[in-house]
């Protein structure tokens, strides 16, 4: 069984199971071997290893294998690669050629399900040097301990899109991104039931039929596999239009906040001190970002100088003491003092540069932000007139056009969509004629935008007695479908089941009372159940947290959530811009 994902993380997991089904696969002591990847698996052995991790697994150099490289016969090369054309395609250049071979042997990993016509083009070509040819079934990104992605951002645009020449394009989208879910599943050792949001789209229904499909194929092909039934979890498939407000309201828990104000790209930020440019990479391996990434800005601002104080103290406790074993003691403590100090020098200015955007302009923002989103005040009262609550954000100077487009769509959303003459209106108004498809297009989301909504908007859970920040009472829809999920509370009309007979639920790890209650807590995490969710079109930063809040509280679940890509509310509304543009106008960036 693979282990609990919260006790080492989904990263450590994949690094397991890559170690045991590729580098233990080809190891032979004493021998170095050179490592090529493609776009994809590079972004994967990023995400779960380090350098010195493939060094102890007998790798010597790294090389991308899309780059012309010098030969070395001497050594057997270690393929790395998506199961595509264009990578298949440059393993042939290096042996299948009429030169000479650039390597002594190679040994082939795909990432998953290898097509025929790809693997007989390697069998005709250059079947005496491949000594293994492997699929490994790891087609996704471990991006954090508790969240992964699929590293596919245009499937926002086909799964989305309006222009009915893009079917065949959605088709092959949906088929491998089911793929790509039965590599999640596998990876965790789960064959769960899975289940999709009915409404108001098809595409939840259609992908969670794919995936049930191949999970089938998958368990009955697998012939090492223990699991053969369906295993007490569940797979949770949503359209992104579940919940428009999450995607649009400014968040200020640390890591959202930071990602939607400052310009952090593959989540590198950059900042300086002492006058001096520098770079930190935000990653799981840095403790502190661990602790504080989900916690209030006030919180944080409040904890990092704490912290900064303690080390100090504690410096200075030992730096008093003259005697021989003090000083070997602090010598030993002090590049993990200047490690640590480091790191909250870090954050601090993360933090502050946070709060520099914030002050001047954000702050009152919020407050609108989250009169709109929730329909009452910081007080509870009803907000009886939205627009005016709306108006003073639109007439203001002090916010960009984007800040404008978020305010006004909240304002859309609350009301549940508003009529043709009304969003002409505010257009004019805000001057925004040129972006008028970040509002006009959340209709494809299947929101409603113009003309109102005669349904009713879903009920959601009274968190008013939940303690929370007055510009911070917003909790993402995720948190309540979450909760429900593991209390076995989600209707089953409007969340149905897509297998027959699904295993027994038991997320929130209730017993009979002739049951012997588990009382330890490692315990409790490995025979408890996971509940995997996958968002189509994107999770937010504020998304993500919800699923390491609710394992918290759940200590019998774990959340797993995943999606395309990771969306950041301006990205989002580019995105959303796009969708009626023709595909050849429409570039994509992928999650570095």
């Amino acid at each position: 069984m693979a282990p609990p994902v919260t006790e080492r993380g989904l990263k450590s997991v994949v690094w397991q199971k890559i170690k045991a089904t590729v580098f233990d696969d080809c190891k032979k002591e004493g021998e170095w071997k050179i490592l090529l990847l493609d776009e994809f698996t590079t972004k994967l052995l990023a995400s779960c290893c380090k350098m010195t991790d493939l060094l102890a697994e007998g790798i010597t150099v790294v090389e991308n294998i899309y780059k012309n490289r010098e030969p070395v016969r001497q050594m057997k090369a270690l393929y790395f690669i998506s199961p595509t054309s264009k990578s298949v395609d440059c393993f042939l250049r290096d042996f299948g050629g009429k030169s000479e071979n650039k390597y002594k042997a190679a040994y082939i990993y795909f990432t998953d399900f290898c097509p025929d016509s790809l693997f007989n083009k390697i069998k005709a070509s250059c079947s005496k040097s491949v000594r293994r040819c492997k699929e490994i079934n790891i087609s996704f990104i471990p991006l954090e301990s508790q969240v992964y992605t699929l590293d596919v951002p245009d499937a926002f645009y086909y799964c989305y899109s309006p222009d009915p020449s893009n079917g065949n394009g959605k088709d092959t989208i949906m088929e491998a991104m089911a793929e790509q879910i039965v590599t999640v599943c596998a990876t965790l050792d789960e064959n769960p039931g899975v289940r999709y949001k009915s409404k108001p789209l098809d595409n939840a229904s259609k992908l969670a039929q794919l995936v049930e499909k191949k999970l089938e194929n998958y368990y009955k092909i697998d012939e090492k596999s223990l699991i053969k039934g369906k295993t007490h979890s569940q797979l949770i498939i949503i359209d992104r239009g579940f919940d428009p407000v999450s995607t649009v309201v400014h968040e200020l828990t640390f890591q959202a906040m930071a990602y939607d104000l400052l310009p952090i790209e593959n989540d590198t930020y950059k900042y300086k001190t002492d006058g001096k440019e520098k770079e930190a990479i935000l990653e799981e391996d840095d403790d502190l970002w661990v602790k504080i990434r989900h916690r209030h800005i006030a919180v944080v601002l409040e904890e990092i100088p704490k912290l900064m104080k303690e080390i100090s103290s504690t410096k200075k406790a030992t730096e008093g003491k003259t005697s021989l074993s003090a000083l070997t003691q602090l010598m030993k403590k002090m590049p993990h003092f200047r490690k640590q100090i480091t790191k909250q020098v870090v954050h601090l200015n993360l933090a502050e540069d946070c709060m520099n955007k914030f002050k001047p302009n954000i702050e009152k923002l919020c407050k609108t932000e989250q009169d709109l989103a929730l329909g009452t005040d910081a007080e509870g009262q009803k907000v009886k007139d939205a627009r005016r609550v709306l108006l003073p954000v639109l007439l203001s100077k002090n916010h960009d056009n984007y800040d404008k487009i978020r305010a006004i769509l909240l304002y859309i959303f609350s009301i549940n969509g508003t009529t043709e003459e009304n969003l002409d209106r505010l257009i004019q108004n805000v001057k925004i004629e040129n972006e008028s498809d970040m509002i006009r297009n959340w209709s494809y989301l299947g929101v409603p935008i113009v003309p109102p909504s005669q349904q009713g908007k879903p009920s959601r859970k009274d968190r008013s007695a939940e303690e929370t920040f007055q510009l911070s009472r917003w909790t993402p829809f995720i948190k309540d479908i979450l909760e429900d999920a593991i209390d076995n509370r989600l209707d089953s009309k409007e969340w149905p089941y897509c297998s027959q007979c699904p295993a027994v639920w038991n997320g929130s790890g209730a017993v009979s009372a002739r049951q012997k209650p588990r009382t330890n807590y490692l315990e409790d995490r490995k025979n408890g159940s996971k509940l995997i969710v996958f968002v189509i079109g994107g999770i937010t930063y504020s998304e993500m947290r919800c699923a390491y809040e609710v394992s918290q509280a759940h200590k019998s679940c774990e959340v797993i959530i995943g999606s395309t890509h990771i969306l950041t509310p301006r990205k989002l509304l580019d995105d959303i811009k796009m969708l009626n543009k023709p595909k050849d106008k429409v570039s994509f960036t992928k999650d570095e």
